[in-house]
């Protein structure tokens, strides 16, 4: 019964996302240094959060750097054309400010001098 309710809605532990594992040490240690699972929905949009609002300007920004370069990464090779059509930030209810895609991979490699 549990299942059918808490499934849809990604909630019941999951061995392709590392919760339900043998190794508990290290899978609380991971969770608790903040580790994020993203996914497509049915549309190709991913949502993933970036921070908190106690995090500082850099640490979001470094937060923002790795998800670009995890979901690049996750680029399957048999893609092709844009894997990336269109990136906007938004807060949990608030509007999303668009990113000009084309231009982020120069973008990031002058951020990650500053960090």
């Amino acid at each position: 019964k549990l299942g059918k309710i808490l499934g849809p809605r990604g909630l019941m532990p999951n061995p392709k996302i590392g919760t339900v594992t043998f190794d508990l040490k290290n899978a609380v240690k991971s969770i608790k240094a903040g580790k994020v699972e993203y996914r497509a929905d049915k549309f190709g949009i991913v949502h993933a959060p970036l921070g908190k609002t106690n995090f500082d300007e850099d640490k979001l920004l470094e937060n923002f750097i790795a998800f670009i370069d995890a979901i690049i990464k996750a680029k399957p090779s048999a893609t092709k054309g844009r894997y990336i059509q269109s990136i906007a930030i938004s807060s949990t209810m608030g509007p999303g400010i668009r990113i000009d895609s084309q231009k982020i991979g120069a973008w990031m490699e002058r951020q990650k001098s500053r960090i």
